[in-house]
């Protein structure tokens, strides 16, 4: 065990990181657990671009668990990797209904994007692409995510619902699938702030427990793991429209939408940020093998934070998860069904805490206000972290020259903000 001990802790320097790998074990099992329903969810989404749900399923948790397993080997970083569903919902519904594309050429495009994401994040680029993003932009999306965290959150446990008269309304507060994420809420931030060791797992433990006796498990089962139905998307993809307009139009597009999404997620989660182009390195080489895998992007999952949150600091909490991620294969449908009011509350949390670094942005130019505005505004109503990302990135440059100090902008930032500028248009089209 001593030898075991030494060498991770010569891999990941948990000493030198303030941390112990009791605490970075538990870190990636909160990961895991609050982030796991992510592979059901994006099986379903692929399974509507004509892919069987099973072999989808399987490959959804081999991409999270290789991408995470990368993430924590490569970048010693303590961010779980996840298969995207604003991505997969790209995927679906304008790579294969929109464009046409097979899901089989999808895949293609999968990987295409993986590989110019790679030559951005290994190359000089990502440093001018890193130091053009603005410091009060940073600040916005860590914000934004928080906000989308604790609002997903809140309609996974029934606080929010879909409005008659308005897009959304107060849930019954009678309901006792409410009741049970109230309570929940109550137990995970009595814990957090008694500052109680393991105080996130053992609200989404006490969470499940209370919905269990009550009866309302409220969970989402998975399609069972099939090997023989996964061989069907493994290594499934198709290169044949290689040559064609549509497929490089769609593989600029998901790289914008991955590489930005990425690093807003990076900069919101990661608590130090000289962690980010390594860790940005290691997505872009996951994104390419999910492609051969036979999954969607990957993306470091916002619910990570859950993790980061209950102690994780080092790559070990994402490997943690990752192996957790392949090992879970056969549990996949008893892990889908932890109760969504078990959840929920830990969501809600990790978005308040992230919502810190609002007190840097300076609300009195509003130069700098406006575009921050408008990402933390928009990535919880368009529900995309990408779009509320590429909203600010355009803005901020139109703002700073309207004011006339078009010169406090980067060149790197005014080629960012006219090829999302760009994205915008491809997507009207």
């Amino acid at each position: 065990m001593r030898f075991v001990n030494r060498i991770l802790e010569d891999r990941f320097q948990l000493q030198a990181n303030g941390t112990t790998l009791r605490r970075e074990v538990m870190a990636g099992l909160v990961s895991f657990v609050t982030g796991a329903y992510v592979v059901v969810v994006n099986a379903r989404l692929m399974a509507e671009a004509g892919m069987p749900l099973a072999g989808a399923t399987v490959a959804s948790a081999v991409a999270a668990g290789v991408g995470s397993l990368l993430m924590g080997l490569w970048a010693n970083a303590p961010l779980m990797v996840v298969t995207g569903l604003g991505d997969a919902a790209l995927f679906t519904y304008t790579l294969v209904q929109g464009i046409g594309l097979a899901w089989q050429e999808a895949l293609a495009v999968v990987c295409a994007t993986g590989l110019l994401c790679s030559v951005v994040a290994f190359t000089p680029a990502l440093q001018s692409v890193l130091s053009g993003v603005p410091a009060s932009l940073r600040a916005a999306i860590s914000a934004g995510v928080g906000l989308f965290l604790a609002f997903i959150g809140l309609r996974q446990g029934g606080l929010i619902v879909s409005g008659g008269d308005s897009l959304v309304a107060l849930g019954d507060l009678g309901d006792p699938q409410v009741l049970l994420t109230l309570i929940t809420l109550a137990i995970t931030v009595v814990l957090y702030l008694r500052r109680v060791p393991g105080a996130v797992l053992i609200s989404i433990g006490a969470g499940s427990l209370l919905a269990w006796a009550a009866g309302h498990p409220g969970g989402t089962a998975a399609a069972s793991a099939s090997l023989a139905a996964y061989r069907q998307v493994a290594g499934a993809l198709s290169p044949g429209r290689l040559a064609t307009l549509p497929f490089w139009a769609a593989t600029f597009t998901f790289t914008m939408v991955v590489l930005f999404e990425n690093l807003g997620l990076m900069y919101g989660l990661l608590p130090r940020k000289e962690e980010v182009p390594r860790a940005l390195q290691a997505n872009a080489l996951a994104v390419f093998l999910a492609g051969l895998l036979g999954a969607t992007p990957t993306v470091a999952a916002a619910e990570g934070a859950a993790g980061i949150a209950a102690g994780g600091r080092t790559g070990l909490t994402a490997v943690t998860a990752g192996v957790l991620f392949l090992a879970s294969l056969g549990a996949l449908p008893v892990v889908g069904l932890i109760p969504n009011s078990a959840i929920a509350p830990v969501l809600v949390l990790v978005g308040a805490l992230m919502c810190e670094p609002l007190r840097t942005i300076a609300f009195d130019d509003l130069t700098e206000a406006i575009p921050a505005f408008l990402v933390i505004l928009l990535i919880p109503l368009t529900f995309s972290v990408a779009d509320g990302i590429a909203f600010g990135l355009v803005a901020y440059p139109l703002v700073k020259a309207a004011a006339g100090r078009w010169r406090e902008v980067s060149p790197a930032m005014y080629v960012v903000a006219a090829l999302f500028l760009l994205y915008f248009l491809i997507r009207a089209a």
